[in-house]
C-alpha cells in the first residue's frame, strides 16, 4: 500500500473518530443538562437538609471514637511514665555495675598466688581475698538484675510502640468521619450557590426567623421557670435543672463538637444540660444511650434522653406533650421539636 493511501484512510479513520466523538459530546452534555435541571427552592431546601444531616451523622460517629482515643492516649501517657521509671531502674544498676567492674580490674592484673607470696600481710590479704570473692558475687548479682530491668523496660517500650499504633488508627478514623462532614458540607454550599440571588436571600431570611423564633422561646434570665410557651410538665431534681439549661440555649448554633456554652452538637447539648445538673455525660450520643436508665417510650419525662435512627447517630431531650428540643445539624440552631419528626430507637434517664 502507497503511503498517500494509507495517509488518506488514516484521514478517513480520523473523520470518523473525531464525528463519534463530537456526537458522543452533544450526548453527554444533554445527558448532563437532564440530569441537572435547576432546582426550585424547596427541592433544594431537601438536598441541603439531607447533606447537613448526612455530616451531622458522620459527626456523631466522630463523637463515638472521643472515648477510645481518650483512653488510649491515657494508657500511652501511663506507658510513658513506667517506662521512664523503669530507664531509672536500667541506669542505675548499670552504674553499679560499671563501679563494680572498675574496682575488679584493679585487682585482676596479677594471680591471687603471686599477691599472697608477694603481700607484706599475708592475713590482712587472704581477708581480702575472701572480700573479692563476695565482691564477685555482687558483680553476678547485678547484672543478673540488670537483664531483668532491661527485659522489663524493652517489654514496656514494645507496649508504648503498640499502643501508639492503635491511638494513630482511631484518630486516622475519625479524620476520616471529619472528612466526611467537610464533604458533606461543601455540598451543600454547592446547592446554595447555584440558587439565584433572591433565592439564596429568602433561604437566609427563613434561617434568621427560625433563630429568633427559637430565641423567642427561651425561659426569662432572670428566672428559672420555663417559657410559657412550653408544656406545663413539671421536671423533678436535677432533671428540671438540665430542662431549663437546655432551654436557655434555644437558638444557639449547631457546631460539631461544641458542648458550649454558646455553640452545640446534638450531643454536646446534652452533654451541657446534664452537667450544669452535676451528671456527667459522654460527648457520644451512642454513648449517652447507656449513661441512664433505660425507659419505654410511654414513660418518658423532661429531661429524658431521646434516641433516634439505628444505629444511634443523634440524641434530643424530652420536653413533655410530644415536644423534645435539641441541635438538629450544621446550618440549623437549637430548637424544640416534634418528638416522632425522625425515626425513634431509644430513651434513657440520666442521674
Amino acid at each position: 500500500m502507497s503511503i498517500g493511501r494509507i495517509n488518506r484512510t488514516k484521514g478517513i479513520a480520523l473523520a470518523a473518530i473525531t464525528s463519534t466523538a463530537v456526537v458522543a459530546g452533544v450526548i453527554l452534555i444533554q445527558g448532563a443538562a437532564q440530569a441537572d435541571p435547576k432546582l426550585t427552592l424547596d427541592e433544594a431546601k431537601r438536598q441541603v437538609a439531607e447533606l447537613q444531616h448526612q455530616a451531622e451523622v458522620a459527626g456523631e460517629n466522630a463523637n463515638d471514637l472521643r472515648g477510645q482515643i481518650s483512653a488510649s492516649a491515657a494508657r500511652v501517657k501511663a506507658l510513658q511514665a513506667g517506662i521512664a521509671k523503669q530507664q531509672a531502674q536500667v541506669d542505675g544498676v548499670k552504674r553499679q555495675i560499671g563501679s563494680l567492674a572498675v574496682a575488679g580490674y584493679q585487682t585482676s592484673g596479677i594471680s591471687t598466688t603471686a599477691q599472697l607470696l608477694l603481700s607484706t600481710n599475708p592475713d590482712q590479704f587472704l581477708s581480702q581475698a575472701s572480700t573479692a570473692q563476695a565482691f564477685a558475687g555482687q558483680q553476678n548479682s547485678a547484672l543478673r538484675r540488670y537483664q531483668m530491668a532491661q527485659g522489663k523496660l524493652t517489654d514496656l517500650q514494645a507496649s508504648e510502640q503498640s499502643e501508639l499504633a492503635a491511638l494513630q488508627a482511631v484518630k486516622a478514623k475519625q479524620q476520616t468521619f471529619i472528612t466526611q462532614i467537610n464533604t458533606n458540607l461543601d455540598k451543600a454550599q454547592s446547592v446554595v450557590d447555584k440558587l439565584s440571588d433572591a433565592e439564596r436571600k429568602k433561604l437566609a431570611e427563613e434561617n434568621k426567623k427560625d433563630v429568633e423564633d427559637a430565641i423567642k422561646q427561651r425561659p426569662s434570665r432572670d428566672s428559672k421557670r420555663e417559657s410559657q410557651d412550653l408544656p406545663n410538665v413539671p421536671a423533678s431534681g436535677r432533671a428540671q435543672v438540665a430542662v431549663n439549661t437546655a432551654l436557655a440555649q434555644l437558638g444557639d448554633s449547631y457546631v460539631w463538637g461544641a458542648d458550649g456554652p454558646n455553640t452545640f452538637d446534638c450531643s454536646g447539648l446534652m452533654m451541657y444540660a446534664w452537667g450544669k445538673a452535676g451528671v456527667s455525660l459522654s460527648h457520644s450520643s451512642k454513648v449517652q444511650a447507656t449513661e441512664g436508665r433505660r425507659v419505654s417510650k410511654s414513660d418518658l419525662q423532661p429531661g429524658d434522653l431521646v434516641f433516634y435512627y439505628s444505629p444511634i447517630t443523634h440524641v434530643a431531650m424530652y420536653l413533655g406533650n410530644g415536644r423534645i428540643i435539641h441541635a438538629p445539624r450544621p446550618g440549623k440552631s437549637v430548637e424544640i421539636a416534634p418528638m416522632d419528626e425522625m425515626p425513634y430507637n431509644t430513651a434513657v434517664r440520666p442521674g
